[in-house]
């Protein structure tokens, strides 16, 4: 069986979600940077959440951000035994899972900014996507027993389990670790590009 891989969304990807997000991020952010500015040009340094209330609206226009991808094989074997005869299918099963941050649970207090830093608090991680590859999954071995018609439901059963064992093996590989690690380092560097002296992204 090939092993596991792990690859990320495409740095294309990366790239046109980091410009998108970055562009958002320095749009919204103007208004309340200018006024951290005038503040402290009253040399009054208080905490304030400037401007946080755009920021979250256009973040969370972004949706979901996946930031992870890993691509998994499973062998699932079904054997259906009755007295008068076995059926028996055998799938290689080709299946991928996608994890990332909704970003559409973020809430105005999750981001506040402070003397130009920008501290974001993002939800915990997510599988969002389970699938199988229909063009690499097959079917390699099929058998029905003499005195048993052929089960229509033995495949879409084995395809159900698959998913399953596709979605355990991708959480019990770290995909929910390395989704949270990609997002916090992406928005870091976002951040850091858009103005922000400081960027901290922690999750709840």
């Amino acid at each position: 069986m090939p092993p596991l891989e792990r690859n990320g969304v495409r740095p294309g990807i990366f790239a046109g979600l980091g410009f998108l997000l970055g562009v958002l991020l320095l749009s919204s952010v103007g208004v309340g940077v200018g006024f951290l500015v005038g503040r402290w040009g009253r040399g009054d340094s208080r905490p304030t959440l400037a401007g946080t209330a755009t920021v979250v609206t256009e973040i969370q226009s972004l949706a979901q951000l996946v930031t992870v991808k890993f691509v998994l094989e499973k062998v699932i074997r079904l054997d259906d035994v009755k007295w008068y005869g076995q059926n028996r299918l055998l799938m290689l099963a080709h299946g991928i899972a996608k994890a990332g941050v909704d970003l559409h649970k973020l809430r105005p207090e999750d981001v506040t900014i402070h003397e130009g830093s920008l501290r974001v608090v993002l939800p915990k991680p997510q599988i969002f996507d389970v699938y199988l590859d229909e063009r690499q999954t097959e079917v390699i071995e099929r058998s029905t027993g003499v005195l048993r018609a052929f089960d229509q439901e033995m495949e879409q059963e084995a395809r159900r389990q698959a998913v399953d064992e596709i979605r355990r093996a991708a959480r019990a590989a770290g995909i929910l670790q390395e989704a949270e690690d990609r997002a916090r380092s992406q928005l870091v560097a976002l951040g850091r590009a858009s103005g922000f002296s400081g960027v901290e992204v922690t999750f709840r």
